[in-house]
């Protein structure tokens, strides 16, 4: 080719052109990739603003997320008993068939609460355990209407200031000390530390749990928000762990096959009602082998029926009718005396292999996983355990102590989880809890009772203060590797939970937090405003949170938890990491300058 004046157009060099391309379309990439760094952060923290940081204890600067000062004011005192999850005020909005309207059923974000729940007028700081068993400030928890319907059973009783807890219940009203020793009589594995978890279900004040605490038996004691005032909040109170819930139409947020014992003590479930669903979730959340306590009716119905409101054929029927269902779960009658009737859940799958498909209820096919159990409905079918666990049953599990640091069996359900894995998480939580002391000379002393591990993994944090006068709730998250079925094989107690949302207790129920990289796991889903809240509501006055977290969250975690009139302080980790800090808060106690 020529140009019109007739010279040759000179032909481009191909090996210049194509490096010449590749440079513009990487600069092209990578500005595009710039950009959307910039944007996306500027849209996810368009609150981000200027704000000096915490002076880190090594002066040594880390790059961190700045938030804006903010300060949150008080709820209404209207609020001080708030549970955001089972509100009162929202049940007119769910059905009452199986009371639905008791289960868990949260706000969405538009309608979450952005202030600081206030405790009664005269609030004090909790009784001191073991005296807290016995007796509670009555302004801490003031509601008069359980004290006037129970008072004849004996739950609680107030005098001058304080509500006295005499042991009392419908089934035990010679005192629960007499009911317990009795149950021992029947169950001789209660004495010997092969029991050590159990749960109780329909738990009034909790004064079963609180007994058996003494005999070495850790209990989840479960009831729901309903008519019965604050049943919970007086067993948080009384420094025994306790838990909102109530089996209705969805799975107790517990693995399977983790309870060593179930207990019901006049709790009114209709246990063969909708198909045995409710006896079918204690049969999947019992340990093979584990026992299934219950008193009241239609147990004893030949001597009881007349206080029932009810005829003997009637209880007869409704007695035959659970035995069957007990049969046909593969539970056995262990033992029987006066008020109390004692089942125990097979041991092994021998029975559940023999178990036609004709059978009712029918054992749970391979699309319902056993240890699902955060808003997962009930159904009318057996959990079989899963037969490669030959070590897990109440007969084969270590018992206690030895159980505790015994490489738990089921550990290797998920990737990861080995026997060294295990010691070293365990040597790891021995270390940390000793400079935890350090930091905080009250943990380790009465001073704190009721305790929570935000995001546990093995139950470490548990395990290593189990020699201190304190309980450990042991939270694993919902979208976490599930490592609940460990901690429970441990002896410990623990519970399911999705942290963008509220925890299902009162207001005021924990001395102190614990949370490991939880926000550096979770902010992508939860916002960390509504987390801290969330702590602020279940923390008491004068409580303390020990934050571990990466150096990147911490600053901004300090200037939210300010707003929240904490105190806090970063410190070193015990290894003096850069890349993480401990932050140690405590809140304080105040007053509520608004009026209902």
């Amino acid at each position: 080719m020529k140009h019109k004046d007739g010279k040759p157009i000179g032909q481009p060099d191909k090996n210049r052109i194509i490096p010449i391309a590749i440079i513009f379309v990487v600069l092209c990439g990578f500005s595009f990739y710039i950009g959307g760094i910039f944007c996306s952060e500027k849209s996810r923290f368009a609150f981000i603003n200027s704000h000096k940081s915490l002076e880190s204890p090594t002066g040594s600067s880390v790059a961190s997320l700045k938030v804006k000062s903010t300060s949150f004011p008080e709820c209404s005192s209207e609020y001080q008993d708030y549970t955001p999850c089972t509100d009162p005020r929202r049940w007119r909005k769910y059905g009452s068939y199986r009371l639905t309207l008791l289960e868990r059923h949260c706000p969405p974000i538009f309608e979450r609460k952005e202030c600081l729940v206030p405790p009664p007028d005269g609030y004090k700081p909790p009784i001191k355990w073991p005296k807290s068993r016995d007796e509670c400030w009555y302004r801490n928890v003031p509601y008069d209407w359980i004290n006037t319907q129970k008072s004849n059973q004996h739950w609680l009783k107030k005098e001058g200031q304080k509500f006295l807890f005499p042991g009392g219940g419908t089934m035990f009203p010679n005192g629960v000390g007499e009911y317990v020793d009795l149950m021992q009589d029947l169950i001789p594995e209660m004495k010997d530390g092969s029991i050590r978890t159990a749960i109780d279900t329909g738990c009034g004040v909790a004064s079963w749990g609180g007994d058996l605490l003494d005999r070495g038996i850790l209990t989840v004691s479960l009831a729901p928000r309903d008519n019965h005032e604050a049943q919970v909040q007086f067993a948080l109170e009384r420094g025994i762990p306790a838990i909102l819930g109530v089996i209705s139409t969805q799975r107790l947020p517990f693995p399977s096959n983790s309870f060593d014992m179930a207990h019901c003590s006049r709790c009114l479930i209709p246990w063969t009602e909708f198909g045995g669903v409710y006896l079918l979730e204690i049969h999947r959340i019992l340990r093979p082998g584990g026992f299934w306590v219950l008193s009241g009716p239609p147990i004893n119905y030949e001597r009881r029926w007349r206080g029932w409101n009810t005829t003997i054929e009637e209880q007869k029927s409704d007695y035959e009718k659970l035995q069957e269902l007990l049969t046909s779960l593969c539970f056995k009658m262990y033992n029987k005396k006066d008020d109390i009737s004692v089942w125990q859940k097979s041991s092994d799958n021998n029975c559940y292999d023999k178990l036609s498909r004709e059978t009712y209820p029918p054992k749970c096919d391979d699309s319902l996983e056993p240890d699902s159990a955060w808003y997962t409905p009930l159904r009318a079918c057996i959990v079989v355990p899963d037969p490669k666990f030959k070590k897990s049953s109440l007969t084969s599990i270590s018992k206690w102590p030895e159980r505790l640091h015994a490489t738990p069996e089921r550990i290797s359900m998920f990737h990861g989880g080995s026997a060294s894995s295990f010691k070293r998480d365990d040597s790891k939580w021995k270390k940390h809890i000793v400079h935890y002391k350090k930091l905080i000379p009250d943990l380790g002393t009465s001073k704190i009772r009721n305790v929570m591990d935000m995001n546990t993994v093995y139950g470490g944090f548990a395990a290593a203060l189990t020699n201190d006068p304190v309980w450990v709730m042991n939270v694993v998250s919902s979208y976490a590797t599930n490592t609940l079925p460990v901690v429970y094989d441990r002896g410990l107690i623990g519970t399911f939970h999705d942290w963008c949302e509220p925890f299902s207790t009162y207001p005021r129920t924990y001395d102190m937090l614990h949370l490991d990289g939880l926000f550096s796991a979770e902010s992508h889903r939860c916002e960390m405003k509504y987390v801290l809240l969330e702590m602020d509501r279940i923390l008491r006055p004068t409580g303390y949170a020990i934050i571990r977290e990466s150096s990147y969250f911490v600053d901004a975690i300090a200037t939210i938890a300010k707003g929240m009139r904490w105190g806090c302080r970063k410190e070193k980790t015990a290894n003096g990491s850069e890349t993480e800090k401990i932050l140690i808060c405590q809140k304080k106690l105040w007053y509520s300058s608004n009026k209902s």
